[in-house]
């Protein structure tokens, strides 16, 4: 049998599309468990491989060896991740409520001094982008710079600047800007 060239090219198309779809297919859930249920992770699964996004060998990186520890990180992990700390407006002078939520990391970087960490500088749309990426410098070091005073290790820190790149509302009103104008932390593994 003899293909044409354009029978041959829609034959070559349909198994690409079928390759694609095969690679973008969900994975199946492992029966080691995720950390977010009670299954098999708390008990018998640790040891077994993945578990949310990190596995064995990543956790006992940072020292976490135990199903119990593992737990304990991950609850503090998301609320380390999911806690910014907000700057009034064209300043990156640290608040006293930015300086508790900073506490409270510094309090989780002791405990798990192995994490590395990016504290990434925000801010709101008004202003040119040089202007709002130099701003956004401003505040991620003034976090940082608290948290290196508590006495920390500053290797494991670094910060990163988007100015008003990636902002967390999308609205043209103080009540945006106020959340665009923060310093938000994130665990590097």
């Amino acid at each position: 049998m003899r293909l044409s060239c354009g029978s041959l090219c829609r034959i070559l198309l349909i198994l690409v599309l079928i390759g694609g779809m095969a690679a973008c297919q969900k994975k199946p859930a492992s029966s080691g468990g995720a950390m977010g249920g009670e299954g098999a992770a708390m008990g018998g699964g640790f040891g077994s491989g993945d578990m949310g996004g990190m596995n064995q060998a990543k956790y006992r990186e940072l020292g976490l060896n135990t199903p119990e520890e593992i737990r304990e990180f991950e609850n503090r992990r998301a609320a380390f991740e999911n806690q910014d700390i907000y700057y009034d407006y064209d300043s990156y002078v640290l608040t006293e409520p930015a300086k508790r939520i900073l506490d409270e990391k510094i309090s989780f970087l002791k405990r798990y001094a192995r994490v590395r960490v990016t504290v990434e500088g925000h801010c709101d749309e008004r202003g040119t982008t040089e202007y709002n990426l130099a701003l956004g410098e401003r505040r991620a070091n003034s976090a940082l710079q608290y948290i290196r005073n508590s006495g920390l290790s500053i290797q494991n820190l670094t910060s990163v600047s988007y100015g008003k790149e990636r902002p967390a509302a999308m609205g043209h009103d103080e009540a945006s800007w106020a959340k665009n104008r923060r310093a938000h932390f994130v665990l590097n593994f």
